[in-house]
């Protein structure tokens, strides 16, 4: 296990801190997939709500096992930062740990604080989602700032 105090399990939680959106990749009967969802962090999970019926969210029911990254847009190479995550991914079941969980997401996000106050369709769609969180294995963090291509790698199992 990781010491989750080291200075680059610091600049991950930063850099995720600083974001909001994970590209999440999954594959499943019809092959790989990738959905971009805001996410919260948790430790070093990342938190989602989603559609249980969504193509990722009935991907992961068949194999947990996914990659993800978390990047900033940018044009210029040089400016380039990101993380890489692999590790499993699983939908939360337990109702006090989901409740947790969704407490976290409406602190980030204060649209989702008032669902009722969205539109109709938003609101539904909130009500019916799924909690889902991804266990990092291992963070690759990018930053070309500190050379092209550099990386450093959290490895947070064995």
């Amino acid at each position: 296990m990781v010491d989750q105090t080291s200075e680059l399990a610091e600049r991950i939680v930063r850099f995720l801190d600083a974001n909001h959106v994970v590209s999440l990749a999954t594959a499943g009967s019809l092959g790989p997939h990738a959905a971009s969802l805001f996410y919260v962090r948790d430790g070093f999970g990342l938190v989602w709500v989603s559609d249980p019926n969504s193509r990722h969210s009935r991907d992961l029911e068949a194999d947990a096992r996914v990659s993800a990254t978390v990047a900033p847009d940018t044009s210029d190479y040089a400016l380039i930062r990101g993380a890489q995550i692999h590790g499993t991914a699983h939908r939360v079941t337990d109702l006090d740990e989901r409740g947790r969980l969704l407490a976290l997401l409406v602190q980030r996000y204060s649209f989702l604080a008032k669902p009722k106050d969205a539109p109709a369709k938003m609101a539904s769609a909130f009500d019916s989602a799924a909690v889902y969180r991804l266990e990092p294995a291992r963070v690759v963090l990018i930053d070309n700032s500190l050379g092209f291509g550099h990386k450093d790698t959290l490895a947070l199992s064995d």
